[in-house]
């Protein structure tokens, strides 16, 4: 280590305020976009309701009507989040 140098312990401590939030807003929209991703694949992919056979069982309407409802409410969500 060089003496004299500036060791910075937090990066975000020289940052605006408001860029500051700005970056965590858009952290946070797109970990909760991933995170409803990832819930949505699990469930219809590994779990096989977002596919039927010869035709849809009532596993298939849950998981395509919690797909819709949640995902209105993330848009909700969202749209609130940055009023849109």
């Amino acid at each position: 280590m060089v003496v004299g140098w500036p060791v910075k312990t937090n990066p975000m401590s020289d940052m605006e305020e408001e860029t500051r939030q700005f970056l965590l807003k858009i952290a946070s929209t797109i970990s909760l976009g991933l995170l409803w991703l990832l819930v949505n694949t699990t469930i219809g992919i590994g779990l096989n309701f977002a596919f039927f056979k010869d035709r849809p069982g009532f596993g298939n309407y849950i998981f395509y009507a919690w797909f819709i409802i949640s995902l209105t409410f993330l848009i909700i969500y969202l749209r609130r989040k940055w009023k849109l």
